[in-house]
């Protein structure tokens, strides 16, 4: 009897993987063969904050896609893989949903024995555009933004047995109301992709005790040795004690550390900041990233732990420092470091904003650091966490973008007009919601040291009343420079850098005095590789060629320029792109990843050749 069971449960597992399968554009990644039902995304999606208990909600869930306005439905058309979107072939679906549509999904879990006495969080890393959340019948969660993650404790609602979960989802993108949506439209195009609706980032649940760690920043200040700590907690704790830790490399998964070497320490009561004096810190630096761990308990008026959080932060310090020739430029830790790398988009021809898997995401990472480059760009879309976190082990720096809600601009602004141009009209909701979802990416992401720059707009793309933008994002995290606008419309005394867009060579038009200057795009040089192309008869590039020494030889070309630039006080520049998306062919690398489109060792190069004239 109990080999019967065996084998039925077997043949069950079987013919559940057997129901999926990748769908839609045959190209795809090398990792696509590695992506399954049982195995999907099932990395720990919180690296900077790690708690021992969890559990990952990934894997086959229902899906429906009904009318907007209908009521939840009582059948459902299939089974979807999440964390990846409908429109994607990873999804196992492949199927567009649209502003008139809502998608819903449907899911059950159950929740450990050994959780009961404690609370259960649901964690969604992000979800594309709305969503409200039932559990067991009820609305338990509503969320709007697409970038950022968010949490509620279904403890309350959890009964005996098995949970239902159903999440309905509203997507408009380019219909509508403007909201942020990067790259994503309705008929893609040119530079403009394919609509991403619903679930793109893990789901998971994890156990807390009733007083626990919700949330931590820490702020490094290398010219005072210190670190300032701020945690947020609910449940009514005493105080809180922050212990650095020697060493987080390694740092991964739920395991936490075992028997770590303490450097500093210090505790503060529950809801005050807390202090540590670090002498000597050891800085981080795209050529030495040191991470440091971090230990914070939540202690009650006994000194009893009710909590205890792992993670990891670094001592690194961005700012606008002089250079030899008196130019004002880009600095870490109070040296001038010439800022280079591509336009990163991240998109995926088998997972379009998904990834196929962990390794994927930290492959691109890890191509950009051997081709020489320290800096990325990324560009109107917001990754996971763990992408972050590989930036922060590998070293590079990020120029993080707020994703575009408009791709027209005003249509009056001018390259030329140096503090002229009439910002485009939005309304007052979108104004609004636009300072929400800018604020919630910013608090996500923020305690991720590699950030060095935030762009709260591309070029004119939906930018509005940028002073007071830029103002606000300022107030959001006065430790980071902040690109106004990158390629868009200039003002005076509006940020610390000025960014010149100009393709396919480099060039830096305009000049500030008192910014640090920057050539935000250029380079877009096409070659429409046979065999890895998203369509074999429809490609775009700036410029094209046919062969990887023709790129190679472009490309150290603008490199020659784009070195002058640097003596003339040029201190960043972002080369487009990292890999073709979609009918782009400008990428460094095809879109399945598969063949890299210039001389790497070359290309290296060039580009440390570049990074190094800045003193």
């Amino acid at each position: 009897m109990r080999r019967y069971l065996c084998t039925l449960v077997m043949l069950l597992a079987s013919v559940c993987a057997m129901a999926w399968n990748p769908v839609g554009n045959p190209l795809r990644t090398r990792w696509a063969e590695e992506v399954s039902p049982t195995n999907v995304h099932a990395e720990y999606p919180r690296p900077q904050m790690l708690r021992g208990d969890w559990k990952s909600l990934n894997g086959l869930w229902d899906y429906a896609i009904v009318e907007k306005d209908a009521a939840q439905p009582r059948s459902f058309d299939g089974q979807i893989l999440v964390p990846f979107a409908p429109e994607s072939s990873l999804s196992g679906v492949g199927k567009r949903v649209g502003e008139d549509n809502a998608l819903w999904y449907r899911s059950s879990f159950s929740v450990p024995s050994s959780w009961r006495r404690q609370r259960t969080l649901l964690h969604f890393e992000a979800v594309d555009w709305a969503a409200e959340v039932y559990l067991n019948g009820t609305l338990v969660a509503s969320h709007t933004g697409g970038y950022t993650p968010f949490a509620v404790d279904i403890t309350p609602y959890v009964k005996g047995g098995t949970q239902q979960l159903v999440v309905k989802v509203l997507d408009t993108t380019d219909k509508g109301a403007k909201i942020p949506r990067g790259k994503q439209v309705t008929n893609p195009g040119s530079i403009w992709y394919t609509p991403v609706t619903g679930i793109w980032q893990s789901v998971w649940l994890e156990c807390a005790p009733a007083s626990h760690i919700e949330h931590y920043y820490a702020v490094p200040d290398i010219d005072a040795g210190t670190l300032s700590v701020d945690v947020d907690a609910v449940g009514g704790a005493a105080s809180v004690k922050v212990e650095l830790l020697e060493g987080a490399i390694g740092y991964d998964s739920s395991v936490v550390p075992q028997d770590p070497r303490v450097l500093a320490e210090a505790s503060a009561a529950a809801g005050d900041r807390v202090r540590l004096s670090v002498a000597s810190p050891r800085l981080w630096s795209p050529d030495e990233p040191y991470l440091y761990g971090l230990r914070i308990t939540l202690l009650d008026k006994k000194g009893k732990a009710l909590d205890t959080v792992y993670g990891y932060t670094s001592f690194r310090k961005s700012s606008i420092v002089k250079s030899s020739k008196g130019f004002n430029v880009l600095g870490l830790n109070n040296k001038p470091l010439f800022q280079y790398g591509p336009l990163d988009q991240g998109w995926w021809p088998d997972g379009l904003y998904t990834a196929p898997t962990d390794d994927a995401l930290r492959y691109d990472l890890e191509m950009t650091k051997a081709l020489g480059f320290n800096m990325i760009r990324k560009h109107i879309k917001v990754e996971p966490a763990r992408w972050y976190w590989y930036c922060d082990r590998l070293g590079i720096v990020v120029w993080q973008d707020m994703p575009s809600m408009d791709d027209s601009g005003s249509g009056k602004w001018s390259y030329n007009d140096y503090g002229a141009g009439t910002d485009s009209k939005i309304n007052d909701w979108e104004r609004e919601n636009y300072f929400k979802e800018w604020s919630e990416i910013i608090s996500a992401r923020k305690g991720f040291n590699c950030i060095v720059v935030w762009v709260p707009f591309n070029e004119a793309w939906g930018q509005f009343d940028t002073y007071d933008v830029v103002a606000f994002t300022k107030r959001q995290d006065p430790t980071r420079l902040v690109n106004a606008a990158s390629g868009g419309n200039h003002y005076e005394n509006c940020g610390d850098i000025l960014d010149c867009h100009h393709y396919p060579n480099p060039q830096q038009y305009l000049w500030s005095p008192t910014e640090a200057n920057v050539v935000g795009e250029y380079g877009g040089i096409g070659f429409a590789m046979p065999g890895h192309l998203w369509q074999e008869d429809r490609n775009w590039g700036y410029v094209q060629y046919k062969s990887k020494d023709e790129v190679t030889e472009t490309y150290l070309r603008y490199s020659g320029q784009l070195l002058d630039l640097v003596g003339r006080g040029c201190s960043g520049a972002v080369y487009t792109q990292t890999s073709d998306v979609e009918i782009e062919v400008n990428g460094l690398m095809t879109y399945d990843r598969n063949e890299v489109k210039v001389d790497v060792q070359k290309v290296r190069e060039a580009n440390l050749r570049i990074i190094n004239a800045l003193k």
